[in-house]
């Protein structure tokens, strides 16, 4: 072990004990981001509202990791739809927009909704309240007593237009400005819609304050009693991933950074320090080309033309047996039909150069340089 190496291994080592130290007397933080992942446990998860919700709806609720618009590519029986605060394609959209007009009813909570699908539902939804804390509650007097007090983050989303008959079911209630419709309900096709603009009465933190429950349950109870097709976000790809474990704890996570971090250092000064000179190799060169003009010379200077004639055309028949699938035990006029119709070469042409083959084929045959630059000419050109 080099004195470089042990320079970076006690570097390494007090940066981790540093981070060791730290990380011990760092005071847990919480997570208040809204993410409405229904496998999280922080505040604005949907954990305590997915282990619920089958005593929630009777037991009739399926949870669809696909988009609807998979989902609907077959016909379903009359049903209730439930969506969450998820990021849906207008294709989606569509397809769950079809549903309720054949009967279905929607429970859409999310704060806020595509342009266009909204329109033509019915309203507009966008940022009412500023305000820091403000009360959701219900126009139902038999749920005049069911409210619940948002004092952390809420969205402040309703609604600034709503079409003639849509019902509005609830409203958020502020101390310096009047009420707005936050809840209705629109009658769409032979089915209903319900759209609520704060889906943060289904998170982990307000699900746990007492007495916020039954709102929620007043919200739902607009819905029939029937089953409830719920979709989720798919974590398929969470799951999937090999790093998931280390990568959800924040201690691990920073650990694999620095290990990484370490390594490409490591890899980066040493690889610096002890590069070597790459010698140049100078690549094979082809040869072939020269022995075949070796060949070629060899033939000229002995003057063995009948030789060179014969070898062409076998080389020739060869070539017409596998690319033309033609058979050469006959070169008579039934071959050189066969090889004019696959070449297209005139008959002529075709006679000729089989009058040379036979000459070439024949031991006792006189030929000249001139013969074998002649075959050679036609049987390039037919092939």
């Amino acid at each position: 072990m080099n004195k470089t190496f042990k320079i970076y291994a006690v570097i390494f080592i007090v940066v981790m004990i540093i981070l060791a130290l730290f990380e011990v007397n760092k005071t847990e933080s919480t997570d208040w981001r809204k993410n409405f992942d229904i496998n999280q446990k922080s505040p604005f998860g949907l954990f305590v509202f997915n282990r619920e919700i089958n005593t929630l709806f009777k037991n009739k609720v399926k949870k669809i990791e696909q988009t609807p618009y998979d989902y609907y590519q077959s016909e379903k029986k009359i049903h209730n739809i439930l969506v969450i605060e998820q990021e849906i394609d207008k294709q989606s959209w569509n397809k769950i927009l079809d549903e309720v007009s054949k009967g279905s009813d929607a429970m859409l909570i999310a704060s806020e909704m595509p342009k266009d699908i909204s329109d033509s539902i019915g309203f507009y939804d966008s940022q009412i309240s500023f305000e820091d804390e403000n009360v959701l509650k219900l126009t139902d007097k038999t749920y005049q007593n069911d409210f619940i007090h948002l004092d952390k983050f809420p969205s402040g989303r309703g609604f600034t237009y709503i079409k003639k008959g849509v019902e509005v079911l609830g409203k958020t209630v502020e101390k310096n400005n009047s009420d707005q419709a936050n809840f209705i309900k629109i009658t769409f096709g032979k089915g209903n819609i319900y759209v609520h603009c704060e889906p943060l009465f289904v998170t982990n933190y307000y699900l746990l304050k007492r007495g916020n429950v039954k709102y929620a349950q007043d919200v739902f109870s607009y819905l029939k009693d029937q089953e409830t097709v719920w979709f989720v976000e798919s974590d398929a790809k969470v799951s999937q991933f090999f790093l998931r474990f280390i990568l959800s704890h924040p201690a691990l996570k920073y650990a694999w950074w620095i290990l990484l971090g370490g390594l490409v250092l490591f890899i980066f000064f040493n690889a610096k320090r002890k590069q070597r000179i790459v010698p140049i190799i100078e690549p094979l060169k082809n040869t072939s080309v020269d022995f075949v003009k070796s060949i070629g010379n060899l033939y000229l200077q002995e003057g063995d033309f009948h030789d060179m004639m014969a070898k062409k055309a076998q080389y020739f028949l060869n070539k017409v047996r596998m690319d033309l699938l033609i058979d050469t035990q006959n070169l008579d006029e039934e071959f050189a039909k066969k090889l004019h119709l696959k070449t297209g070469k005139p008959v002529e042409m075709i006679a000729e150069a089989l009058g040379l083959i036979k000459k070439a084929q024949d031991p006792y045959a006189q030929v000249m340089k001139e013969d074998l630059a002649k075959m050679n000419k036609l049987l390039d050109e037919i092939i």
